[in-house]
């Protein structure tokens, strides 16, 4: 019983970490296209956090929002970066899995 509290517990913990990394992340690429459009190069994001963001877990939310935006989509760096660390982090989670590191009942 306390192995699947645990392992529960270790999952919603994931999950809320991957949800409030997606939100920050859409957060920063709407302000980010805010401020471009206002030609304020001094408040831009730096690209660098942008890409940081997805991989620390906003890739999926960051990649939707780019995409409803048409925000960075000309820029080579996003378009095959974030779709990379997307690959890199499902394959991370299902090594996780399969090491049993989580475990679902």
């Amino acid at each position: 019983m306390l192995d699947f509290i645990k392992d529960n517990l270790v999952i919603s913990i994931f999950a809320a970490y991957i949800i409030i990394m997606s939100f920050i992340s859409v957060i920063v690429c709407f302000w980010d296209k805010k401020i471009s459009k206002k030609n304020r190069v001094e408040l831009r994001i730096p690209e660098s956090v942008l890409l940081g963001l997805s991989a620390l877990g906003g890739s999926v939310a960051m990649l939707l929002c780019m995409l409803a935006m048409r925000h960075k989509t000309k820029h080579v760096k996003f378009m095959l970066g974030i779709p990379l660390i997307i690959i890199l982090q499902a394959i991370a989670i299902c090594a996780l899995f399969y090491f049993e590191i989580f475990t679902i009942v």
